[in-house]
């Protein structure tokens, strides 16, 4: 019951900081404390217990590195004039009220090019973002859209390294995952694009926004060469390199036309990695301003604080005695309401997608005995579940690049419409 009850604080507190608008941050290092103080309790050294940091730490030193190069990405397609140049050609066959649903598509089809929610939010996301801002399309809803988009080819993609992750811990085959995966996102597929569309036509109103084309003209110079940042991406993910590859590769071709082709100076294009890109022009800051390193502080303290709580409970067996709950829960109402279950209370403790997948499946091994079944259960599940929850990298990386509140949450159809169809159909 102890660890239930901490649990309970800690999750209270999250949502407290939630209601209130306090930093999320504030809640995890209470959770830290607390979690700190449980092993500190059952007899662990301060030694031992910053030992369980650490290791909770190394692990994610790749997702470091990864939001970063995020940073650093988004400003600088701002700057090299890459993301305004995108829209510039394609504003023309965009309208307000099909804007959410192409949002969803677009990050859709990018997500699985590439199987990254984080790398198709820094590149596609944005871009889509600064269309629908210039359409006035509310950014909580473009947000949503993009979350979904991002998230489902992050599930279903055979380069998602998520889908690579249930497929080794259930045992299973990756491929014939992805064939259940497919099979059973075809309905919500179809009720989310529905949904995008009605609700963008909704929005839409008289489907009034500023001139972008005029506003990118006067600062930008304008031509197929800035592109070459944003082919290098697509290009490259056509060979299935490493994420990280893929961004420093664009990140290089940025600063050389930035440099050949916007006329900024090296020194300018180093502080825009760092701080963001912010230009003078009032309208065009409304519509282009974000990205850099800095913008991705808090995403970094969230990932390490969160990653301290996992070599913790790993050190301490702290979720051991919850496996029994979630086994008898099983077996009252349905395996799936189980591991979904699971999946809600990992994802809000882990804070992250690796690791919430990696709880729930500690959580409920036993709970599903058939491995494909169990594999699409997490797909399902934990997958899916923590980029709903706004204290998670998994969502806040997502609206942090850009720039959206956390309620676009709410508008994350496809997420929410997955584990609520599977839900129904499964016995």
């Amino acid at each position: 019951m102890t660890k239930i009850f901490l649990l309970g604080i800690f999750s209270a507190a999250l949502v407290a900081c939630v209601a209130t608008g306090l930093p999320i941050l504030f809640a995890l290092i209470f959770g830290l404390i607390l979690f700190s103080g449980y092993a500190l309790e059952i007899g662990y050294s301060s030694r031992k217990i910053f030992d369980m940091w650490r290791d909770g730490v190394r692990p994610v030193k790749s997702i470091l590195l990864t939001l970063v190069l995020i940073g650093m990405l988004t400003a600088l397609w701002r700057a090299a004039g890459v993301i305004p140049t995108i829209i510039f050609y394609t504003a023309d066959f965009f309208s307000p009220a099909l804007m959410l649903l192409l949002t969803f598509w677009l990050c859709a089809l990018v997500s699985v090019l590439t199987g990254t929610a984080f790398g198709t939010s820094a590149t596609m996301g944005v871009i889509c973002a600064a269309t629908a801002e210039s359409f006035g399309v509310p950014l909580w809803l473009t947000g949503g859209a993009i979350l979904s988009g991002a998230y489902f080819g992050d599930r279903c993609s055979p380069m998602s390294t998520s889908a690579l992750l249930v497929a080794t811990l259930t045992r299973t085959d990756i491929f014939r995952n992805l064939r259940n995966m497919i099979r059973t996102s075809t309905i919500p597929l179809i009720l989310a694009s529905v949904l995008y569309l009605a609700v963008g036509i909704f929005f839409a109103g008289d489907g009034a926004g500023v001139n972008v084309k005029e506003i990118f003209a006067r600062t930008f110079a304008i031509n197929p060469t800035t592109l070459i940042p944003a082919v290098l991406i697509v290009v490259l993910s056509l060979f299935r390199l490493r994420v990280q590859l893929m961004m420093s590769a664009s990140i290089l071709a940025c600063i050389f036309v930035a440099i050949g082709v916007q006329n900024l100076s090296l020194g300018e294009l180093l502080k825009i990695s760092v701080t963001g890109y912010f230009p003078d022009d009032e309208e065009l800051a409304k519509i282009l301003s974000g990205g850099g390193i800095i913008s991705m502080a808090n995403v970094v303290a969230i990932v390490c604080l969160s990653s301290c709580y996992a070599g913790i409970f790993h050190a301490t067996g702290f979720l051991d005695g919850l496996q029994k709950i979630f086994q008898s829960a099983g077996k009252k109402f349905s395996p799936f309401a189980s591991v979904l279950t699971a999946s809600i209370l990992a994802s809000m403790v882990a804070c992250n997608q690796t690791l919430a997948i990696m709880l729930t499946h500690q959580l409920c091994n036993k709970v599903e005995p058939r491995p494909e079944i169990f594999a699409l259960q997490l797909e399902n599940s934990a997958v899916l579940v923590s980029p709903l929850i706004p204290w998670s990298i998994a969502c806040a990386v997502i609206l942090t690049v850009i720039g959206a509140p956390l309620s676009g949450v709410l508008a994350a159809f496809y997420l929410w419409l997955v584990p609520a169809c599977y839900l129904r159909s499964s016995p």
